[in-house]
């Protein structure tokens, strides 16, 4: 869309601005203290987490039948924390046949382990694990809110944050809605964008209620409830202010990203909703030093919404996908909150205290109402489910 000049700045599409607020120039992800800096994912509250995911990749390593190159692909890798975790805690010869990437717009950080490829893109072809956490919540896309009228249309935003609506939602986007957030999707049309079969419809019910006066043999009071059903479905509007994230750029970034593996395996990992619990406001928010803050596209916060990760499973033409919690995923990697016995505090002090400790960061990872509420997308392409039962 073309964007609106304005005494304060210009109107944009939040896609439009926060993929400039995010990638651009001076934008968050190039800033020098990288995410970690503003807020923590499951990389950065244990080593646990690297572990687990080297844990899959051994896992996809055997279903691939030990092949010569076995490839790890860490999408939005940060300054490289988990591809990092990962290599150091891969046994010594699955480690000796890994090539590792890391995917990233930010610049390579020095130091970084020179096994390490950093990239802008994925490489092609992809035989092993793509592995992608808290990459799909930062693909910018377009926000939508009903209006008055119960039309969904699309919220323009500018740098400091202020938000007006601007035109109806159309097309591909008003289709992703219908299909996958029907809630927002709106129910009214504009008069001057009144759709033909709309127009019928309402002659339709016209005609059909003057047939219903008309009919002698009907009684008046059926009558009268189907002239009123008639016109409640008319006149029938979606609730003002219902807002959604349309998922169109998401579902193309995940099939283009599941699209570079010949063999393996692609593991999207985010905070997501499905369409039976879509947030009837949206997810939009923003993150700064550690604390979350309105989304302002202006490059000083992350901006980020929830993934319909069902959506995004559909978007690829491949069978096996399906979606599952961290706290159900990381259990079948080791990674569990369980106490070690209490008679290790007498045998081991030092041990056991290792071992509480990490009991204590196995239950962050897999905490209910935190980040045990993450959920995985998991695509086998050409492999078997490698955490099926």
């Amino acid at each position: 869309m073309t964007a609106v000049a304005n005494g304060a700045g210009e109107w944009r599409s939040w896609r439009a601005a926060a993929r400039e607020a995010l990638y651009g120039p001076r934008g968050f992800y190039r800033r020098p203290e990288g995410p970690a800096g503003h807020f923590r994912t499951s990389v950065h509250v244990s080593a646990l987490f690297a572990r687990a995911v080297a844990r899959l990749l051994c896992r996809v390593d055997a279903a691939l039948g030990r092949p010569a190159r076995l490839d790890f692909v860490d999408m939005a890798a940060g300054r490289g924390e988990l591809v990092t975790g990962v290599l150091a805690a891969l046994p010594a010869d699955v480690a000796a046949r890994t090539r590792a990437y890391a995917v990233e717009i930010a610049a390579r950080p020095e130091g970084l382990d020179h096994r390490i490829e950093w990239l802008p893109e994925p490489p092609r072809p992809v035989t092993g694990l793509l592995f992608a956490n808290e990459w799909l919540d930062n693909v910018p896309v377009e926000v939508a809110q009903t209006d008055a009228a119960g039309v969904a249309r699309r919220v323009l935003v500018r740098d400091d944050g202020t938000e007006r609506l601007g035109e109806p939602v159309t097309g591909a986007e008003a289709e992703w809605l219908r299909r996958w957030w029907p809630q927002a999707a709106g129910t009214g049309w504009p008069e001057e964008g009144r759709r033909p079969d709309e127009e019928h419809r309402s002659e339709q019910g016209r005609r059909v209620r003057q047939g219903l006066r008309a009919e002698h043999g009907l009684r008046a009071e059926e009558g009268l409830r189907a002239e009123e059903g008639l016109r409640a479905e008319e006149e029938h509007r979606a609730e003002e202010g219902l807002r959604a994230e349309i998922g169109l750029p998401r579902d193309a970034a995940w099939a283009s990203a599941v699209a570079t593996l010949e063999s393996g395996l692609a593991v999207a990992v985010d905070y997501a909703h499905t369409r039976e619990n879509r947030p009837p406001f949206g997810t939009l928010t923003g993150f700064r030093e550690g604390r979350e803050t309105a989304p302002v596209p202006d490059g000083s916060c992350d901006i980020t919404a929830h993934v319909a990760l069902d959506a995004c499973a559909a978007a690829c033409p491949l069978p096996g996908a399906r979606l599952l919690s961290q706290r159900e995923a990381l259990p079948v990697l080791g990674v569990t909150g369980a106490r070690p016995p209490l008679a290790l505090a007498s045998t081991d002090p030092a041990g056991y205290v290792r071992a509480l400790a990490g009991a204590g960061e196995a239950a962050e990872l897999t905490a209910p109402g935190g980040l045990g509420d993450f959920v995985w997308l998991l695509q086998p392409v050409g492999i078997p489910d490698v955490l099926a039962p």
